[in-house]
Formats: C-alpha cells, structure tokens, sequence
C-alpha cells in the first residue's frame, strides 16, 4: 500500500493556528484562574516588580485548558412515583356480576327460509346458540374503590355495584375478596363495602376538598378499561360543576385523565388525601379527553360515614319549595345581585310551618354559609345534622332578618305526613320546582295564552276566556283580572284552597304573556302584599311605579294550588 505523504506547509500551518488560539486565550481573560490573586494591604501600596535581567529566554510553560462546564439536562416536573408507590396498595378494582335473564328484550332467532337447502344447519346453529346460554346469563362490569379503614372498609360508586348479585374485591397483591354491601346512596352516587380481611389493609384518608384551588395538582388512581393500578396527574380545571347528576351536584372537574373503569376511585391531592371521588367524565369518543368529574371530600366524607354506621343517610329538612331569583325578581325585591334562594312554598307539617320562613323569603344564608344561588340551598341543608337549630338569614319586606329554625329528617313518611309534597315527588330537602316547569319560571308557556280551558263556559265575546267580572273589571299589566268567584272558579278548575285574584285574559304580545301567564292563574300577592281585588292589584302597581321600580313582583298560584314567582315588567 502506498505511504502518506503529508505536506511540511500544512503541519506548520496548523501549529501556527494553535499558537494563535493559546495566546488569543490568554489575551482576552477567558481561561479560568485556579488561585485566587494576592492583593496588597488596605493602604499600602503594592510592591513594584523590578524589571528582569536580561536571560536567554526560557521555555514557555504549557497552557492549562479551561475547565469544561457541564450542563445537566433538564427531567421535567419532580416525580410523584414515591407518592404512588404508597398508595397504590390502597385502591382496589371492583369486579361485579349480575344474573340477567334472556328473555330481557332478546328477540326470537331468525330462522331460514322453507325450503331453503340450509334451512337444517341455520336453524341447528342457533338452536345451538340459544341451548348453551340456557334460561338465565351473568353480566360482568369493573370499576374502582379505595379502602377507608384498615378492617376492610371500601369506598366505590353505587353504579358500580348498583343491582349486582355478587361483589369482587381485586387487591393490587394479588387477593380477591368477597364483599358485602353496607350502605348507598344514590343522591351523590356512593356507596360503601366491608371486606373481611386475614390482615389490616392499607388505607387512605380524606382531604379537606374545600382549601383545593384551580390550578392545583391531583392525582387520579385506578382501573381504567381493566388495567388496574393506573395513575394519571393532572390539576383541577374547576370547582362546583353541576352536571345534573344529582340534586346536591358539586362536582370538581379535573382534567386527570379519568376513563371508563376509573368510576369509584380515589383523586388525590399532593398528600396523598383523597379530596375527591372520581365519577363522570364527558367523552363522546368513549375515552378521556380531559374533562372528569369527582365528588369533592367535603360532601362525600360524611355520606360516607352515614353509611358506615347506619347504612343509609340521614338528611337534614327544611320542608320548602324554591326557585331561583333572576335579575328581575332581584331588582323588583330590591336586591343588588341577583342571589339565594326564593322560597316559593312552605309544605304543611314541616320544620317551618309554623311561621318562621315564609313564601316569599329570600335564604340568603343557611348556618353561617351563604346561599349563592338556589341549588346550594339544598346541599348545606341536606348536610346538616337532623334537629339541629340553625340561624337562617332571610331578607323579607325589603330587610334581612335572622330566623331559627329546627330541621326535620328527610325521608317518605315525612312527605306523607307533610301532604305536599312537591310536583315531582322529590325529597331532596329542600323541595325544587317541577323539572317540567321552566328553570326560572319566566319565562313564555308554548301555548296559546287565547286558547279554551276545558269545562270552561263559552264566553261571550272572547273564545276561551271568561269575561271579568262586570263590577270591578280591571286591565293590568296586560292582564284581565277578576274576582275570585264560583264561577271562575268552576271555569278554571281553581281549589277552594286558592285565593286572590284571577288572571282571566292574557294580552299576547304583552311582558305578561312572554313570562308565562295564562287564564286561570291567580295572583296571590303582589310585592309581597296579598290582593283581594283586582283594584287592589291596580292600585299596587301603580305604588311600585311611583317609587322606580321596573319590575313587580307577583306570587302566582296554579289552579291546584302550586306557587311560584314571577317579576313582570312595567311598561
């Protein structure tokens, strides 16, 4: 092979360029010094060096190479792997299974046609389908729970265990035990196990929900689609989501991803306290996208251990119909802002039926927590203990005022007892208005306000209304209103309990049509003051004008005697 052959001007070329680098170094100061310099004493001046006898020049030291600076590269956020290494003995996966029979919307086999040359094999193969399943299959479904109490308590969702005839308990070591149910709830979809283990399990305890902010950290354990043991971080994306899966909906969303296996399991904060319940996601592929729902720690922690010991919840009851106040109710009752709760209703034989929170309060506050809106209403009532005695905050003819009250225990027999229950039969606590009425009551029924009420005489000039009555007729707010009489009230199928004034004909087009009012409606009050007369009403509306008011209020019963609210507009 033939040798190299290297150039002598390129090997002294490239010491040339090495002698330049080494010097330039030294010239502009970025070599880096080992020792630290000597300096002179504070006021003496520093030594002059004498200058060098002339001498062969010495060799010249080698240049030490800087020290080389390292860069770490940069692991992303601190790990959380210690965090879950402590909990995840904690959450368990619950497998379920239910006997379903098959006759349960399966229709008959199909069957080939006569004659058909494989009508014998058809119908062989799935007589042979339908023999094997035999009269009755079980269903199987998965979810998640965490375990309360070293003795074996477990804390899961009731749809997860909800009609199941048997209940399986998978531990992250491998054990499986069978569990029992102790108590659920359905109303914030909980629901509590007992396990008999050999020996104390490991287990978690509840966070305070409420010191949680947006933005904060969490972490979300469970069974996922069947892989068990998962762990997901996310933060809470929001507070207080009602996603009308229950009256007292408080739900934190997060965007931990949360999937279908996940229900009944632990969101933990950064220390390692369950602050929430995973339960819902909303996903239209079927898969996390981010926005999952649990039940915080400060609602689920004492259904929780209501069902521990007496396996069933105990409410508290305050025996009232609510709505909601909009803007218009608020301005005509003189509030700020629209907020709390208007009661609508007082049920017969409840806790406050003998006068201290009446129709036409607004709950403003509830034992020291302030009531926001309605739907919180229900909630701080329904978690307070049964014959408590509470302060209310009600603002009434303008004016707050603090009353007490003693609450009740929701359950049936006292809606038996109260005979008023609420349209849709709820027992929430507090008793909401009919899911089919609109949310806030004002606004335009679908109908024609003109059309006939069935049974009602013919009237003489208008079709479908009766006529007011010829003494005191009177036009208000696009309103004919007349006496109470019985005629009107056989006309409209009005109780002999109802009293006031009645709506005989609603102007269309009119504030009053566009909030709902038809024929047969009675005005009870009017700005808090009971109407006699349909002069009575005139004359009030006219006050409220006077005084700036651009709404007035009126408390307006249904035929059978329902109230509601509603705050129409003066034109």
């Amino acid at each position: 092979m033939a040798p190299t052959i290297r150039s002598p001007f390129r090997r002294t070329l490239a010491l040339l360029a090495s002698a330049a680098i080494m010097a330039q170094a030294g010239v502009s100061g970025i070599a880096f010094a080992q020792t630290t310099p000597e300096t002179a004493a504070p006021g003496v001046a520093a030594p002059v060096p004498a200058a060098p006898a002339p001498t062969s020049p010495a060799p010249t030291a080698p240049q030490q190479t800087p020290p080389v600076q390292t860069v770490v590269p940069n692991n992303g956020p601190a790990s959380v792997a210690d965090l879950a290494e402590g909990l995840l003995d904690a959450v368990v996966n619950i497998s379920t299974s239910q006997n379903v029979k098959d006759d349960e919307g399966v229709g008959p086999a199909p069957r080939a046609p006569d004659g058909s040359p494989f009508q014998e094999f058809f119908n062989d193969f799935f007589n042979k389908q339908q023999g094997n399943r035999g009269p009755n299959h079980n269903v199987s479904s998965l979810g998640s729970g965490f375990v309360i109490d070293p003795a074996g308590y477990i804390v899961t969702n009731n749809h997860v265990i909800e009609g199941a005839d048997d209940i399986e308990v998978n531990f992250a070591n491998g054990t499986k035990l069978k569990a029992k149910l102790i108590g659920t709830d359905t109303k914030t979809d909980l629901s509590v196990l007992k396990v008999e283990p050999k020996t104390p399990l490991k287990s978690v305890k509840f966070g305070d929900s409420s010191e949680m902010r947006i933005g904060d950290w969490v972490m979300a354990i469970g069974n996922p689609f069947g892989f068990g043991g998962s762990v997901t971080v996310g933060i809470i994306s929001g507070r207080g989501r009602n996603i009308n899966a229950g009256p007292y909906d408080n739900f934190i969303q997060t965007d931990a991803a949360i999937n279908k296996g996940n229900s009944g399991g632990p969101l933990f904060n950064m220390r390692g306290e369950v602050i929430g319940i995973n339960t819902a996601i909303i996903s239209p592929s079927g898969g996390s996208i981010g926005i999952g729902f649990s039940v915080p720690s400060e609602l689920a922690f004492g259904v929780v251990e209501q069902l521990r010991q007496y396996g069933e919840t105990r409410r508290g009851w305050l025996g009232v119909r609510i709505q909601p106040v909009t803007d218009d109710i608020a301005d005509s009752l003189g509030l700020d802002t629209a907020k709390g709760a208007l009661v609508a209703g007082v049920i017969k034989g409840g806790p406050v039926d003998d006068g201290s929170i009446k129709a036409g309060d607004v709950i403003l506050k509830f034992d020291g927590k302030t009531v926001n809106e309605m739907r919180d209403l229900p909630r701080v009532v329904a978690e307070s203990t049964v014959g408590k005695e509470v302060d209310v905050v009600v603002l009434r003819d303008g004016k707050e005022q603090t009353v007490k009250v003693k609450l009740g225990r929701l359950e049936d027999s006292d809606q038996a007892a109260a005979g008023d229950a609420a349209p849709d039969g709820s027992q929430d606590g507090v008793i909401t208005p009919d899911p089919d009425e609109n949310d806030d009551m004002d606004q335009p029924d679908t109908g024609d306000q003109t059309q006939p009420v069935p049974g009602a005489p013919e009237p003489d000039q208008h079709q479908g209304q009766v006529s007011p009555d010829a003494a005191t007729p009177k036009n208000v707010l696009g309103l004919s209103l007349s006496l109470l009489s019985p005629e009107t009230r056989k006309a409209f199928g009005i109780a002999e309990s109802v009293d006031g004034v009645v709506v005989t004909e609603v102007a269309p087009g009119s504030a009053s049509a566009e909030k709902g009012l038809k024929p047969g409606d009675v005005i009870v009050e009017v700005a808090q003051e009971f109407m006699k007369s349909p002069d009575a009403v005139a004359a009030k509306v006219k006050s409220l004008k006077q005084e700036g008011r651009r709404n007035a209020q009126l408390m307006i019963a249904s035929a059978n005697g329902d109230l509601r609210f509603v705050a129409v507009p003066m034109e």
